[in-house]
């Protein structure tokens, strides 16, 4: 692994809520004066959204319900695991960018001189010189198959990990609201990328430095018919260190209230006190990237 040019990847489902991580490593990075490279998972993905959906049709004429933005058919695998490879030996690599909207596709017309539409993606290009560390957020941080490993070239892998049933809930609600998805076309999609979460999404909690997951205390038995996302009131953060000699856990106790311990490398905080433990937890973890670099 690298020291001179950290990695740092944070991977969770669609719907997991790797967007509070994201928003708590900024806070960091504001604080500390930090420089990050940020890469967005989507923007591996090796099919625009028009391939997308003749791949899909395509798989389900030749027999292929399974067909996913989850397994390798759909990912530049590869071409993610050369990114980590080269940044943390140098700290250069590629990068571009998947237009989810129209708003960002007229932001990057805008900065390339480019007429590209939502759903496509930008011409890849050099990742800015003098950058202090990367930072991925996405599905795929920490993957690994027969013939690629990207979590070798991970520095800090952090998972974000709600029980299946509550991470269903927040995809459904999401997807409706936000991209006017109907309830019967989410749950299909949840249908069809089961083997490859199976497969390529969950197997990346183990390899993780750090799991954080939400676990309710509502009832979330049937996801499917859920009026409403269970509230950070409503639930607890189970927290997973895979060293725990990476943790001060007497400090975190002291510092959350309402924390506990569960098991001697688990902590277990109230779900409103989900950003701030992030922020305890993660800070001296980056803090200890940047000092070590170059030693």
């Amino acid at each position: 692994m690298s020291k001179k040019h950290p990695v740092v990847a944070v991977t969770g489902s669609s719907g997991a809520g790797t967007t509070t991580v994201k928003r708590a490593f900024e806070q960091i990075f504001r604080r500390e004066k930090i420089n990050p490279a940020i890469i967005e998972g989507d923007s591996f993905h090796s099919l625009n959204r028009v391939e997308f959906r003749e791949a899909v049709k395509k798989a389900e004429a030749e027999g292929n319900n399974n067909f996913s933005h989850f397994g390798p058919e759909a990912n530049h695998f590869d071409k993610l695991a050369d990114l980590f490879k080269s940044y943390g030996k140098d700290g250069t690599g590629k990068k571009r960018y998947y237009l989810h909207s129209d708003e960002e596709a007229a932001e990057h017309n805008a900065r390339l001189g480019t007429s590209l539409k939502a759903g496509e993606f930008t011409p890849w290009e050099d990742i800015p010189e003098g950058t202090d560390l990367l930072f991925y957020e996405g599905l795929h941080g920490l993957v690994k198959t027969d013939t690629v490993d990207v979590a070798q070239h991970v520095d800090l892998g952090v998972g974000v990990v709600p029980v299946v049933n509550l991470e269903w809930i927040q995809k459904i609600h999401r997807d409706n609201k936000e991209r006017g998805y109907s309830a019967e076309a989410i749950v299909d999609t949840i249908l069809r990328r089961m083997p490859d979460y199976i497969n390529y999404v969950t197997p990346q909690f183990s390899r993780t430095d750090v799991n954080f997951q939400r676990v309710a205390t509502v009832d979330t038995s049937n996801p499917f018919i859920a009026r409403d996302i269970p509230t950070p009131d409503e639930s607890f953060v189970v927290i997973r260190f895979r060293n725990p000699k990476r943790a001060d856990f007497p400090y975190l106790l002291s510092m959350i209230p309402g924390s506990f311990m569960s098991r001697p490398n688990t902590i277990v905080v109230p779900g409103g006190k989900m950003g701030f433990a992030m922020e305890l937890i993660l800070a001296p973890m980056i803090h200890q990237l940047i000092e070590g670099r170059g030693k």
